[in-house]
Formats: C-alpha cells, structure tokens, sequence
C-alpha cells in the first residue's frame, strides 16, 4: 500500500532567501567567489524520470577527515568527523578550527570491537546553543548533549549529558541522523546494526525513526505510548526532513536491491527485513522514490522550498526530487566529487554538500574531504 501526501504544486527559486547574511556566511562567499568552478553531471543513470541538471560548485573548505554532518550554531557552520570524533567550526576565512572531539566516540564501536566500521561520532544538530552528538562507542550508540560557549573563532563544548542509551550498535548499519522537528522535538534514525529483526520488533531501539523530548523523554502523541518509537521496519535510515507543511522524508539504504525515499507515518511499518522497496502490501508502507544502490546510496537530505536534495554516498551524486512530482528527480555532480554524505541549507538559502571520500571506501582526490556551495541551474 503505498500512501502519498498532498504535495505543493509550485517550484521554488534558487535564489537566497531576502535576508542579511551573517558576518562568517558572507566572509565564505566572498572566499568560494574567488575559487568557483562550474560543473556538469554526466548523463543519468538507468533509473526512469531521472533527468541531469548543471550547478555552479564553489568549494567552501577542504581537508576535512571523514566527515559526516554539517549543523549551524548561530548560523557558525559545525562538522563532525567520524573517525577523529572532533568538532569543528569554520572561521570567518573559511578554514576550520577544532572545538572539541567528543570523547568515547570509535569507528569500530559495536559489539564486534576494532578500528574498522561505519560507526564513530556521526550526526550533529544544534538547538537553543545546545550540540546533540550521535556516537557510537562502549558497544553501543547513544545521544549526548552538551552546551556550546563561546563566540565564533573561539567556541567551546561543555560537559556531556546522555539523553539516550542503550541503541544497539554493529559494525555497519547504526543510522546516525539527528534532527529537530518544527514540532520542537528531537528525532534520531537508527540502523539495523546488523540484526535484521530488531527492525520489526517494536520494543528495540534498532532499525527505527525515533521521536523524543530535548531531554530524551517520550512527548505526547508519540504512536506508540510510553515509546520513542515513530515509525520502524527500517534498514538504515542516514537522512530525515520536513517540508513547509510538516510532513517528514527520510532516505534509507537497501540492501541489494533497492534504495528508498520514504514519506514517514506516526507509526508507520516500512517492511524491512520483509520488503525492500516498493512491495505492493497492505502490511507495510512503499516508498515514494527507489533506486538501485548502486545509483544511490543516500544519506543526508535537505528540504529547499519544494525540492527535496538528497546527497548519495556509492551513486557520487545529488539527487533534487520535486516534492510535487516524487517519482521523478534530476542529478548533479554525477561522478565528479566522489562520494557525498550530507547537505544542508545553509542560513543564507544556499545548498551546501559533505562530500565522504576519506573514510576507508571512497577514493581521495588531493583537497578530500570538502564542503561544497552550489547554485542550481534551472
């Protein structure tokens, strides 16, 4: 059964939302305006609607270390590293300047032990001068939180606070997305983490879209009482947004057959490990979009207007899916930059991307890793 929402019918502009941009945004444009360079995706894939456009790509900051979430504190642009488990702010120049590393973070943090995996300090997000850290580490993966002081060029991370523990944590599939809701509340994507039917168990942290307080309390109207759980039956979900209207979107990595953009139901079964993709069933809830992993790999989304932007890890390319027509989308940056982790809107309205090609499977260009700015071609 596949259950759709009532999208808008309007494409946005590209332009920059008509507002003063801060001190550190204007001094990076003014930097990417000196080095911009124009590029072009290669032809589509084989998936159908799927057309390529053309941006202007301006390089922000290079030489970042397997880095895998952008967030804006106070519209100062923070990255977390995943191996390093360092945070990082970029100055006024656009350089980066190390805040803090988040200590008990380890790449190869689940039960499996070692240096190698998918896990260590993944997503950021920032909320009323707060951090919110997903790690992984001590065989499993938790939420922290901790203050941020201090002004740009100088900030400082406070004493960690656990609001979630105990989410089970493997060598591969540990989620890893941090988000806050325009309902004021925190959601998380959590994996698999290996063990495929803690995604259909409702009592297990795993393989689940979790909603909860600041604090990591369960708030009202969650779906299922007395759990953070809103929606389950997921793989390994590393992206989620909402549009103008409050609906939510998140991508997921499939297995060997088809990756996901799902719009997420309070409550909602999306069939892993039963169903990979668009299954037909009145048991579970279909994608919107589904892709060959080996065009996608998503991760970070973002929501601009009415354009959903997808950053694709093994695919190496931006997908832009108009929300008013969601089973078709166009490319960028196909194959040009490699393997691509996040992106975000930034304050000014400008999409920026994570580009992940220093963590162990991509294929360092000199400059790996970067932040890059793009400005859309219609």
């Amino acid at each position: 059964m596949t259950i759709y929402p009532r999208w808008p019918l309007s494409r946005p502009q590209h332009s920059a939302r008509p507002r003063r941009m801060p001190a550190v945004v204007a001094a990076i444009a003014a930097l990417m305006a000196a080095t911009s360079v124009t590029a072009c995706t290669a032809p589509p894939g084989a998936e159908s609607g799927t057309a390529a456009g053309t941006a202007s790509v301006e390089t922000i900051v290079s030489g970042l270390d397997a880095p895998w979430s952008i967030a804006f504190h106070d519209e100062i642009p923070l990255i977390s590293e995943r191996d390093s488990a360092r945070i990082l702010e970029l100055d006024d120049a656009g350089s980066s300047r190390e805040v803090g590393t988040i200590e008990g973070a380890a790449a190869g943090g689940g039960s499996g032990g070692g240096n190698a995996g998918e896990g260590g300090l993944l997503g950021i997000t920032v909320r009323d001068g707060v951090l919110y850290t997903y790690l992984t580490g001590d065989g499993e993966n938790r939420i922290e939180r901790r203050e941020v002081a201090g002004a740009a060029g100088s900030l400082e991370l406070g004493t960690p606070t656990i609001i979630l523990d105990g989410i089970q944590a493997g060598s591969v599939h540990n989620g890893g997305r941090l988000a806050f809701g325009p309902d004021g509340m925190l959601y998380a994507t959590t994996g698999d983490a290996g063990n495929r039917g803690s995604a259909q168990d409702r009592d297990s942290l795993s393989g689940k879209i979790l909603r909860m307080t600041p604090d990591g309390g369960v708030p009202a109207g969650n779906p299922f009482p007395g759990s953070l759980v809103y929606s389950y039956g997921h793989r390994n979900p590393q992206g989620i947004a909402w549009d103008a209207r409050g609906a939510l979107y998140a991508s997921e990595f499939g297995q060997n057959t088809w990756d996901e953009l799902n719009v997420i139901q309070p409550g909602g079964n999306y069939g892993w490990p039963e169903a990979e993709g668009i299954a037909g069933s009145e048991d579970f809830i279909d994608p919107v979009q589904q892709w060959e992993p080996a065009d996608a790999s998503p991760s970070g989304i973002a929501v601009a207007g009415n354009l959903v932007y997808i950053a694709n890890l093994r695919g190496e390319r931006l997908r832009e899916v108009p929300l008013a027509n969601p089973a078709t989308s166009t490319v960028y940056l196909t194959g040009e930059y490699g393997r691509l982790r996040d992106v975000v809107v930034a304050p000014d309205g400008s999409v920026w991307v994570l580009t992940n090609n220093t963590d162990g499977r991509g294929s360092p260009e000199p400059g790996d890793d970067r932040i890059l700015r793009l400005s859309i071609e219609d």
